[in-house]
């Protein structure tokens, strides 16, 4: 363990579960009848398979098909590349996909797709749920087509050419089973569960699908995927220079840049009430440079009343101001803070407003980065978030929008970071939740000598960046964590730190966890980075809890080199080191170690048999709200009993 930290300021470990975002179902094409009729058609979580070989896992968090560089506007092609190149080019007509849940009154316009050999007549096919039947016009086809009972409404929802089908048919949004049939024979069997909102169904190939002869007993997979979320695999480039730096000591940096823009700025975010970059962006519109913005359309609370006045005003003055967000979205939020300047990349954790990177308050990890086709790649992220169907202009928005007041944060703070200009050997973008989760497992699990996390706060009792970091710890790696103590944080950071404890003085491991609060240094904690053995520092918006990883849209670098490492190390350890006095502990080292001591009695042996208590909220650790998930998946209105944050005992 490291010198100086006391036992007060650790605890515990902590049990990891994973949690499957959803259930493919394997069915056989015999079975008797749909699982929902068309009366029922509700909007919740759609799986769907072929066959009665057995049930396959499906994560919706993970991207459903393979994933191509190829793909410089990150959307699923009609027809994807499958890793079995054999279903590129079916032998037959086959379902490809479905969308049985749209965000249209009565779900007018759910399709599903139909693929096919070039020169395919329908007009022998049929398609049937076991109660209805309906027939396929007479028409050739070549390729993937969306087959609908409404096809004027379809042709907004995809790109695909529409069939229109003769007959009657509806997909029953609370599972159904569809056969596909050519004068009476069947050709494929696809049933499928309840269907969130806006999600849709992509098949995957199957080991050993081809080689079942009876054509109603095979099985494939698929895994579900919101419409029109984007699939970008991660991006390496090698950086012409950078320049690291924190907040609140630098808030000059971002603003220097974007007053220095002579092209482009493209600024994506989940809040924005910066007079101070808004004036900024106005004064490069008067020069000529393209001015372009996305935000999220419903942060937790409701989006701060000065936003209107700062976005209408850009708007006027010629800005592109989009909103991402509502029923059914790609992502449950758009969270990232970065801008494209030009052929500079800005990524950092902080929000676009004086606490953040106004530098007012909460300590923050930034970096610019030199780079041409680091910005080509981000733009690209950029252009794909901003075109989707869930998006709409501020001006639109702004008439239905809830507005909210939002205390400012006026403080200043003595500079301790001077920014420091470097020279990455590489770097990575990795966006959440496509690429991030997986490759920062991958460095996580690489580290060999340290690991230095930084975090706000640790919302859930099974985040896997945790369970790797401990798992690292295990492998004598040594392990520092430092959490924020801010009081919306304090007791669940409290309960992660006396887990962390006792796993650490249970099994001996090189782990450490503190809670510091304010100083003349910075208000908060809400810097979101690690570093990784000295040599590779990751920066972004990530917050550590699986909404962050799995559902929102985040940004995040991994900055490969010696002198980033160094630098933001040097970072961590000045608020390691500086909040030593400054950590609340309000239970007496005697009461932790008879917690502790009991735990242990209970039969709870070693960190992976531990975890602390995951109360119904979840916690956006960015905005100091917490809400309750019983509100609804897309709900951002706050539960009244979360007004502030409950207690979180250690439990089994």
């Amino acid at each position: 363990m490291r010198p100086g930290l006391t036992v007060a300021s650790l605890v515990v470990a902590f049990g990891v579960l994973a949690i499957a975002l959803g259930t493919a179902v394997a069915v056989t094409g015999s079975l008797a009848g749909p699982a929902g009729g068309d009366d029922a058609r509700s909007s919740q979580g759609l799986e769907m398979a072929y066959g009665n070989v057995g049930p396959t896992a499906s994560t919706e968090h993970q991207c459903p098909i393979q994933v191509e560089e190829s793909w410089s506007d990150g959307h699923i092609p009609a027809r994807p590349p499958y890793a079995d190149r054999s279903l590129e080019t079916p032998a037959h007509p086959t379902i490809l996909a479905a969308y049985p849940n749209p965000t249209t009154e009565g779900n007018v316009g759910e399709y599903f797709v139909l693929d096919a050999p070039v020169g395919t007549r329908l007009g022998n096919l049929t398609i049937t749920d076991g109660h209805t039947t309906a027939r396929f016009p007479n028409e050739t086809i070549s390729g993937p087509v969306a087959v609908t009972m409404d096809p004027h409404v379809t042709d907004e929802m995809t790109a695909l050419e529409s069939v229109a089908l003769e007959g009657h048919l509806r997909l029953a949004a609370d599972g159904d089973q569809l056969t596909l049939q050519r004068n009476g024979t069947t050709l494929d069997t696809v049933r499928y569960d309840r269907a969130k909102t806006a999600r849709v169904w992509y098949r995957e190939p199957t080991p050993g699908y081809e080689h079942v002869s009876n054509e109603s007993d095979r099985v494939a997979h698929g895994r579900w995927w919101p419409r029109e979320r984007s699939c970008f695999p991660p991006v390496a480039s090698e950086p012409n220079a950078a320049t690291a730096f924190v907040l609140p000591d630098s808030p000059e940096v971002p603003l220097d840049r974007v007053e220095a823009a002579e092209e482009r700025i493209l600024l994506g975010g989940y809040t924005f009430t910066s007079k101070a970059t808004a004036e900024a962006l106005e004064d490069a519109i008067d020069r000529g440079v393209t001015v372009e913005l996305l935000v999220e359309a419903g942060p937790v609370g409701g989006t701060p009343a000065a936003t209107d006045s700062l976005f209408s005003s850009l708007e006027m003055q010629g800005a592109t101001v989009t909103v991402i967000g509502g029923p059914g979205s790609r992502y449950r939020f758009h969270h990232p803070k970065y801008a494209i300047l030009d052929d500079s990349v800005l990524v950092t954790s902080e929000n676009w407003k004086p606490s953040g990177l106004g530098g007012a308050s909460s300590r923050g990890w930034g970096v610019v980065v030199e780079d041409p086709e680091l910005a080509a790649s981000l733009e690209s992220v950029f252009r794909a978030d901003t075109r989707g169907w869930d998006t709409s202009t501020w001006n639109d928005h702004r008439k239905t929008a809830s507005f909210v007041d939002e205390e400012g944060a006026s403080d200043t703070f003595s500079m301790e970071h001077e920014p420091e200009h470097l020279h990455p050997e590489q770097v990575e973008l990795l966006l959440a939740p496509e690429s991030a989760e997986p490759r920062l497992l991958e460095l996580i699990d690489g580290a060999s000598d340290t690991l230095s996390i930084k975090q706000a706060s640790i919302g859930d009792d099974d985040f896997a960046l945790l369970e790797a970091a401990i798992e690292a710890a295990e492998r004598g790696v040594e392990v520092r964590i430092l959490l924020d103590d801010s009081w919306y944080h304090e007791d669940g950071n409290q309960a992660v730190i006396a887990t962390l404890e006792t796993a650490a003085a249970d099994d001996d491991l090189p782990l450490e966890a503190k809670l510091v609060g304010s100083s003349d240094r910075y208000e908060k904690i809400h810097a979101k980075g690690i570093v990784i053995d000295g040599e590779t520092a990751i920066v972004g918006s990530l917050n550590w809890n699986d909404n962050s990883l799995r559902n929102n849209r985040e940004v995040v670098l991994a900055l490969h080199g010696e002198n980033v490492g160094a630098y933001y190390e040097g970072v961590f350890d000045a608020d390691w080191t500086g909040g030593e006095d400054e950590a609340v502990f309000p239970f007496p080292i005697e009461l932790l170690v008879a917690v502790g001591a009991g735990v242990v009695g209970a039969g709870v042996l070693g960190w992976n048999h531990l975890r602390f208590d995951s109360t119904r909220e979840e916690e956006i650790a960015d905005e100091r709200i917490y809400f309750s998930s019983r509100v609804g998946p897309h709900s951002r209105a706050l539960h009244p009993d979360l007004l502030r944050p409950s207690s979180r005992p250690v439990r089994r």
